[in-house]
């Protein structure tokens, strides 16, 4: 059997986004195939309970061992082979479930997270805003400040000293800004408390504090590491090295990790990669890798 972990954000059992129920058609292969899947709406969503807002990934991944517990206890279940399947933010909350226990008998990461986040985001920036045709200039000093707020966040102290630090750095950054990107910003008060409540909530913090080596060194089950190569949010070569060199110095005993030609962090074959792309594309999901997750279960 194996659980699936959504991705970042409320999303229900289907992982349900811009048409597409990527969940839905990853269940209907498995269960095909002979491989039980529990899928669940995240707390907060459809018919889960729970506060969605106040919650971070540490607190998702007690959801994904709780639907584990779940499934050791229905009859039809082989409780020695229960393993995780996660999407995204469901591919970093996968590990930090099974750092904490030697119960699961295989991690399935579908673009999750190996390098450092904060290094991740400004990648995922400059390669969105790259594929939505951005000037190069514009890229560069919007990560120039990005990287700013993030380590500020992610950094030492108090969160009311973190506050304090962020909104002085913000305030060098608006008064040496140009007329025309003041106007962008809007009033700098409006400015500093948007960029304050989306940074400071539980969620990024946690999030931007993150360190996926840490937890993927812990893992003591097989894993297969899989991202499309059109990936603009969860850049495939730097993150999947990444995984790699955390498990080959962990416990982990065996692991695949695969690059898959032309697709995108939906895993759907695409053009460009860029997320405008996701809505457009009638494929949900490629054949191909439900054949590669499938089998590779089968084989543990």
């Amino acid at each position: 059997a194996v659980v699936l972990i959504s991705g970042s954000g409320p999303q229900n059992r289907d992982e349900e986004l811009m048409g597409h129920k990527p969940f839905w058609v990853i269940a209907d292969h498995f269960t095909r195939n002979g491989i039980a899947v529990l899928r669940y709406d995240d707390r907060g969503v459809g018919y889960s309970q729970g506060d969605f807002s106040t919650a971070t990934s540490a607190d998702f991944a007690t959801d994904a061992a709780a639907a584990v517990q779940f499934l050791k206890q229905h009859p039809k279940i082989r409780t020695d082979k229960i393993g995780l399947c996660g999407h995204s933010e469901g591919g970093m909350i996968a590990p930090l479930a099974a750092a904490e226990s030697d119960e699961y008998a295989f991690l399935i990461l579908m673009a999750g997270p190996g390098q450092n986040i904060v290094d991740l985001l400004l990648l995922q920036s400059e390669l969105i805003s790259k594929a939505m045709g951005e000037k190069e200039e514009d890229i560069k000093e919007g990560n120039r400040v990005n990287k700013k707020i993030y380590e500020i966040v992610a950094g030492a102290g108090t969160k009311v000293e973190r506050k304090k630090r962020l909104k002085s750095m913000l305030e060098k950054e608006y008064n040496k800004s140009s007329a025309e990107e003041q106007k962008n910003y809007g009033a700098f008060e409006d400015w500093h408390s948007g960029l304050e409540a989306q940074m400071f909530n539980p969620w990024m913090e946690y999030f931007l504090a993150y360190q996926p080596a840490t937890f993927l060194k812990k893992v003591s089950c097989p894993v297969l590491a899989i991202n499309g190569e059109n990936d603009l949010q969860v850049a495939p070569k730097e993150n999947l090295s990444a995984i790699e060199a955390a498990l080959k110095e962990g416990a982990c005993p065996d692991f695949t990790i695969r690059e898959l030609k032309g697709l995108n962090h939906l895993f759907q074959h695409s053009d460009t990669g860029s997320p405008t792309e996701y809505g457009t594309l009638k494929e949900t999901f490629a054949p191909e890798v439900l054949e590669l997750m499938g089998n590779w279960i089968l084989e543990q």
